[in-house]
């Protein structure tokens, strides 16, 4: 008779909670396809070596299981990376500690007089068709992007964002990085995604957009040079037309 106790229920609820993190760290990268083909062979794997009990199938497919872990983790080192940071994170205990801060009313006025200088600032070059991609850090560092443009370390307004995406500016090109509640850097270098389900009518901002929602936790806001069309690249997806109190309200719920 087959014992099946506490034990078993919880070694099912891992296997359950790692599949699902598995499932969603492939579809945010655009690899979705991969997640059921390690599934199937993953299946095979425990059928053969653990049910059938096959040594030679079993002892074959382990190596192929060592070496398939070190290839997911190379190709997907980065979408790891967020995966790891969003669990040792610890924003829930930022937001509790901001309850007991003096000042809370204060920061509020300030947040959203910087998320309002951001808006207006899109606002502004979505009428003049002016393209900018800005990037709004959220738990995971963006200090390695940071550095693929020029410093600037500046209070967050609304023409100096004009200013770095005006068509002339040695910046237009790159991406803007909002830190710590202050314009980091710009001119930056992003990864694109290479998912083929993005529309073509969408540019090469778009893609960069989209490439570092899903090799990061931050959120970007894209001003299109065509259309001058606001769109949201945020956990592996994108909006496209978003209109300015959407915008607000998206750019309010992000503690940068």
């Amino acid at each position: 008779m087959f014992d099946f106790g506490i034990k078993d229920i919880i070694d099912i609820l891992i296997v359950a909670v790692m599949l699902y993190y598995l499932y969603r760290l492939m579809k945010n990268s655009g690899s979705l396809s991969l997640f059921y083909g390690v599934l199937a062979f993953t299946v095979i794997w425990v059928v053969a070596s653990e049910i059938l009990d096959m040594r030679l199938t079993g002892t074959i497919l382990d190596k192929f299981m060592g070496i398939g872990l070190i290839i997911l983790v190379i190709l997907f080192q980065d979408q790891l990376k967020r995966f790891l940071i969003d669990i040792g994170s610890h924003g829930h205990l930022r937001n509790v500690l901001k309850i007991f801060k003096h000042d809370k009313n204060n920061d509020n006025s300030k947040h959203h007089a910087q998320v309002m200088a951001v808006v207006y600032a899109c606002m502004s070059m979505s009428k003049s068709k002016t393209g900018a991609l800005i990037v709004f850090q959220r738990k995971m560092p963006l200090t390695d992007y940071e550095k693929t443009g020029d410093e600037i370390d500046a209070n967050i307004n609304v023409r100096l964002i004009e200013n770095i995406f005006f068509k002339n500016s040695p910046l237009h090109d790159g991406a803007m990085i909002i830190a710590g509640g202050r314009i980091a850097a710009a001119g930056c270098i992003l990864p694109v995604s290479h998912d083929m389900n993005i529309p073509k009518n969408l540019g090469l901002r778009h893609r960069a957009a989209l490439g570092m929602s899903q090799a990061t936790d931050a959120v970007c806001v894209i001003v299109s040079e065509e259309t001058g069309n606001i769109s949201v690249a945020k956990d592996g997806s994108i909006k496209i037309k978003v209109t300015p109190i959407d915008l607000e309200h998206i750019i309010s719920a992000i503690d940068f």
